[in-house]
């Protein structure tokens, strides 16, 4: 287990550059399973969910080259097993991906419960409501055991919710099922679009891409494709709040316009001078200043996966702001930690957080960081505070973001890595 030492206080200037982004890396490595053909992914994340994924592929006696680079060559020419290593699906949520593909091409599929951010609190009811209606069938037991031995069918569904990771288990399963798959309250995220273009290359007919009602013309048997992954909108983001949150003036480059529109919306609410410019997200100093409301929502209303990080934005604004993510419980009781620290919060309920700033922050104190999104918002609250804060454990954090000790560095953070 790693802890980052931050000695806070310092303003952080500079470019970075964000790669891949990771919540469409995963569901495009369980895409490769399906074709025996080989596939190329290029400007892949270099962080720990991509790694333990591309494992997951290796135990299923898949081909794959680069780990721990930017590109990715997969061939799943042979699937040996059914059942993926436990231990490492018990570190990753991105593993259900994996259901849909292992039905197309094994007939079954057996996982043991996905791991991740809080695991216990997250259903894949969605997912296997979807595989069901495509002709799964469950398998009593604790883990999650399907079965479709006569194959996958199409079928036309409507989602309980617009999942982000059900909607792509539905189209996963849906590319090899020959037919029309009509998939109706299907979320409408970038990654979702990213993986039905690749699903497309694969040799998938697909319409109604970036909407919420997709249809799927199934194929026996796709090929092999290449992709390049479009940046990352919430690493982009992320690095935008800090260089907010320090008083700096950070260049961000590699996300798209369109994915950062719903970023660039609320941080000019709170005062924040930033924007686009020649395909470059940036952020110049500013005074932030406190929103009535900020409330997360489906795509494209503003990421839940941001909303610790614009909390912590909030502890430095002048005046009240209420926090609202009405999609998951837990999000923000990591953040209680900052009350320690100096921070005026409010934990109303599993949903709301009422933030009065702007409190200075102090260092010192040796923060959990129970999940990715919350821990990455930790590490800003000790940028910036006064004196010395201890963040662990790291890897939490290095789960999302690539290089992140080198990175933060490069932009002026006074920060050490303790093993």
């Amino acid at each position: 287990m790693s802890t980052l030492l931050i000695e806070g206080g310092h303003r952080l200037g500079g470019r970075v550059a964000v790669e891949g982004n990771k919540n469409a890396a995963l569901p495009l490595l369980a895409a490769c399973l399906l074709t025996e053909e080989p596939c190329t992914l290029t400007n892949v994340p270099r962080i720990g969910d991509v790694e333990v994924m591309a494992r997951l592929l290796l135990d299923l006696g898949v081909e794959v080259d680069g780990i721990g680079t930017t590109t990715l060559r997969i061939r799943a020419k042979t699937v040996k097993t059914h059942a993926p290593d436990r231990g490492l699906v018990g570190r990753l949520r991105g593993s259900v991906l994996l259901l849909g593909p292992l039905l197309a091409r094994t007939g079954s599929a057996h996982i043991a419960p996905p791991g991740g951010d809080f695991p216990a609190r997250r259903t894949i009811s969605t997912h296997l409501g979807a595989l069901q209606a495509m002709g799964a069938r469950i398998v009593s037991g604790d883990d999650h055991f399907l079965e479709a031995p006569d194959g996958l069918r199409p079928a036309s569904m409507y989602l309980d919710e617009a999942s982000v990771t059900g909607t792509e288990t539905a189209l996963l399963a849906a590319a090899c099922a020959a037919g029309t798959t009509e998939i109706r309250h299907a979320a409408t995220e970038p990654h979702v679009v990213e993986l039905c273009e690749f699903l497309a290359k694969m040799g998938a007919d697909m319409t109604g891409i970036g909407s919420s009602k997709l249809r799927i013309d199934g194929v026996p048997r796709l090929h092999g494709a290449e992709h390049r992954l479009g940046g990352d909108y919430i690493e982009a983001g992320s690095w935008a709040v800090i260089a907010a949150i320090t008083g700096g003036e950070i260049a961000i480059d590699g996300a798209r316009e369109e994915d950062m529109e719903v970023v660039g919306s609320v941080l000019r609410r709170m005062n924040v001078e930033c924007g686009m410019r020649g395909g470059t997200f940036e952020v110049n100093p500013s005074t932030p200043k406190a929103v009535r409301r900020i409330t997360t929502g489906l795509w494209p209303g503003f990421p839940s996966d941001l909303v610790s990080l614009v909390t912590v934005l909030a502890t430095q604004a002048q005046g009240r702001t209420l926090v609202h993510d009405w999609m998951y419980e837990l999000r923000l009781f990591a953040l209680e930690q900052m009350s320690g620290m100096g921070a005026d919060l409010f934990l109303a309920d599993a949903h709301r957080i009422i933030v009065t700033g702007p409190t200075k922050l102090r260092g010192g104190r040796m923060l959990d960081t129970r999940d990715l999104r919350s821990g990455m918002s930790l590490i800003a609250a000790g940028l910036a505070a006064d004196g010395q804060t201890r963040v662990a454990p790291l890897e939490t954090v290095e789960r999302g973001y690539s290089q992140l000790v080198d990175r933060l560095k490069a932009l002026g953070a006074k920060i050490a890595k303790v093993e």
